[in-house]
């Protein structure tokens, strides 16, 4: 199993070749009462800044073809790394990082799985990506197929979706029917008489995205089957990148944001900031965390949703 990346994806995804810097854009919004909007650019650093120096940098520097990453995982889903070893395949020069937080013993290390590391433990999610409901419910409201002319349409929706299970489609379905009609007709009367339509229409539309995204029978959804690619919903990066791999001359496998992005815009539609060429934001969270990002995963707070 350890070759599968190789003997699959890379008959047509070969690691040679070179992917420019990308800029993305995402729009997302708040759960407060206007579900206000917060869109952000940035430009992904999938390669180096010049194309001819090939994959000497970038995100996927960790494929480079002159250069093998192994890691040992502590757990079948591969969510924790015990240690990550570096090895220059031109020069041979090798940098062991071990995990400065974890108590693995090199005995314990031993028994553990060792893996050469290759597309699929970023890609993990090729196909079968089940979107969590902030994820279904950002891409509806950008492509319009859910309203933002409803009050607290995310922060209900969040609420429903995130605090509760169901066995069944069906049983889903019907929660969430009842309890947005239940929560307008309390909250808001009079958009309930005036906007029936269109809360009706929200609903079909989350009771449709829920049901392309989550499985009850077969007990799949966004929490059983994670997606590592990037860093808000899961460890992701952070599994190794988290200031936490020291090798044997100090050397740290960092955490720093400017590695893989760079923000060239933040911020809501009336007021965003954008840097200037080739300056870049610092981020900045839409809502007051007074820092905290800086020191914590993503994952540390957004896990919660999950719970």
């Amino acid at each position: 199993m350890q070759h599968r990346a190789r003997e699959t994806c890379e008959e047509c995804h070969w690691p040679e070749k070179f992917y420019d810097r990308k800029l993305v854009s995402k729009k997302y919004y708040l759960s407060d009462e206007k579900t206000t909007e917060w869109d952000i650019t940035m430009l992904m650093k999938i390669g180096p800044e010049y194309k001819v120096l090939g994959q000497k940098s970038g995100i996927h520097w960790h494929v480079n073809p002159e250069v093998k990453i192994e890691y040992v995982s502590a757990d079948f889903k591969r969510d924790t790394i015990a240690l990550v070893k570096y090895t220059n395949l031109k020069t041979g020069e090798i940098s062991t990082y071990r995990d400065t937080v974890s108590t693995y013993t090199n005995t314990q290390i031993d028994t553990l799985e060792h893996r050469v590391m290759d597309c699929i433990d970023c890609h993990n999610r090729p196909s079968h990506d089940f979107k969590s409901p902030i994820r279904f419910f950002d891409d509806a409201m950008s492509t319009d197929k859910i309203t933002r002319n409803l009050p607290d349409v995310k922060m209900e929706a969040m609420d429903i979706l995130y605090n509760n299970s169901f066995p069944t489609l069906d049983s889903a379905n019907h929660f969430i029917q009842s309890e947005f009609t239940e929560y307008y007709q309390l909250m808001y009367p009079e958009i309930f008489d005036s906007s029936k339509v269109l809360i009706d229409k929200t609903i079909a539309t989350i009771q449709t995205l829920y049901k392309k995204n989550v499985f009850p029978y077969m007990k799949a959804q966004w929490s059983t089957h994670l997606n590592y690619i990037g860093h808000l919903e899961t460890n992701g990066c952070f599994r190794c990148h988290n200031d936490s791999f020291v090798d044997e001359k100090g050397d740290v496998i960092s955490r720093d944001c400017d590695l893989c992005h760079e923000i060239k815009k933040q911020g809501t539609p009336d007021n965003l900031e954008m840097a200037c060429d080739t300056a870049s934001l610092e981020f900045k969270h839409p809502n007051n965390i007074k820092g905290k990002w800086k020191k914590l995963a993503c994952v540390k707070c957004h896990k919660n949703l999950f719970e």
